[in-house]
């Protein structure tokens, strides 16, 4: 078995007392050059790495945040992470990353992990639209911000985008072009994002003096590639086909875009799409795909603010907020209609 190197032996070979092993550690201004550097040659010499749960079990207080994500495999949570990320570093702190894979049990799952591991803070996009296990969660006095949502019925702080307004810039831009029959392609209208984004779109159809009956709704089971896949492949069996598509994600934009190259349907002279999160793989796309950008990295560098501000020392005067950030349409190719003579 693996001997763990302890701090008396580093004071041992250094040939100094355990406090001053201590002090070199956590405050070095408090000791002599010449100690510090013995102190650390021992260190290095020994292999010594302090134990961090016993440090957090003396302070009160764990380094550690916790942000628990829809999909890891969504580049736009992967921005998100590093806005978070960036903060966290800033204040001395690590942020543990964890994937519920859209499943409610898992996130129950890593909520109980977090509430064992006494992290400092959560940083959490739910796939419990209930709020249950956030509510749950809250017993254990571990504060938590919720990152792309708002749950009326979780307590807290939040940041989010207007996905209202983003499925607006989306149709409005649509019908600027000329497009009609537009097909809105969710994912689980249980997700709010969903239900705001088709909220969003048919508003704009509303101003445009159309009908809901304008707006034809396919709801795919996930927010990924292959689900946009089988989308793009049940809407080429569609008579009359689209003349638009908005997705309410990129990646499924992407999905129903190979569905339509694979069958020969030319974006966007048969078919104009738009996403939605403005991943880097948008622009990348065979047409650049037309996006309905989300401030990602400003996300997660907001929530991380929020929670540290409400785990630090001012924690007393905290007092929770709800920011909604504004969404940008950018326009690319896959977009352009009749009336832009596909400039």
């Amino acid at each position: 078995m693996t001997h763990t190197v302890g701090i008396k032996e580093v004071a041992r070979r250094a040939g100094v007392s355990v406090g001053t092993v201590s002090n070199v550690i956590n405050r070095p201004h408090m000791v002599a050059e010449d100690t510090r550097r013995r102190v650390r040659a021992a260190i290095n010499e020994l292999g010594y790495v302090r134990s961090e749960s016993a440090r957090q079990l003396r302070a009160g207080r764990s380094r550690i945040i916790a942000l628990l994500v829809l999909d890891m495999a969504n580049p736009f949570f992967v921005d998100v992470a590093m806005g978070a990320e960036r903060v966290a570093r800033a204040s001395g702190l690590g942020v543990m990353l964890c994937n519920s894979a859209q499943s409610v049990s898992e996130e129950t799952d890593y909520l109980s992990l977090f509430a064992e591991q006494r992290v400092r803070g959560v940083l959490v996009t739910p796939a419990d639209m209930t709020g249950r296990n956030l509510t749950a969660f809250r017993r254990h006095n571990i504060p938590f911000v919720l990152v792309d949502r708002v749950l009326p019925s979780a307590e807290g702080c939040s940041v989010s985008v207007d996905d209202v307004r983003g499925g607006a810039l989306a149709v409005r831009h649509l019908l600027a072009e000329g497009h009609e029959r537009i097909t809105y392609v969710s994912g689980p209208m249980s997700l709010q994002q969903c239900r705001d984004r088709l909220s969003g779109a048919l508003l704009a159809l509303e101003e445009a003096g159309c009908g809901p009956e304008d707006l034809r709704h396919l709801e795919a089971e996930r927010l990924d590639v292959a689900a946009g896949r089988d989308a793009g492949a049940r809407l080429l069996g569609v008579n009359p086909r689209p003349g638009a598509v908005f997705c309410a994600n990129d990646l499924l934009a992407l999905g129903v875009l190979q569905a339509f190259f694979a069958a020969g349907v030319r974006v966007p002279e048969d078919v104009a799409m738009v996403g939605y999160d403005d991943i880097e793989f948008a622009a990348a796309a065979a047409v650049p795909l037309t996006s309905v950008r989300q401030p990602a990295g400003r996300m997660g560098r907001e929530a991380a603010e929020l929670l540290l501000q409400e785990t630090g020392d001012d924690a007393a005067r905290h007092r929770h907020r709800r920011i909604v950030l504004e969404p940008e349409l950018i326009v690319r190719e896959s977009s352009l209609g009749p009336r832009a003579g596909r400039r």
